[in-house]
């Protein structure tokens, strides 16, 4: 898939685990897990804004196009 999602390189920068995270964006465990393992096909933009805040970065820095 062309689009990595970024998710658990900017969890680990921020040092917070997947449950913290899925309590401040109120997202199940298991659909923050498709996003971090990539297998999402699609993402809202109010849950990637939540993400974003809570992670206090920018969409740019979870989501990475590749040609490959």
């Amino acid at each position: 898939m062309p689009i990595i999602v970024n998710l658990d390189v900017m969890m680990a920068k921020r040092k917070m685990s997947l449950n913290e995270l899925s309590e401040k964006v109120d997202l199940t465990l298991a659909n923050l897990s498709i996003l971090k393992t990539g297998k999402a096909k699609a993402i809202r933009f109010s849950t990637l804004e939540a993400i974003c805040q809570a992670l206090d970065c920018q969409p740019g820095d979870l989501l990475e196009y590749s040609k490959g």
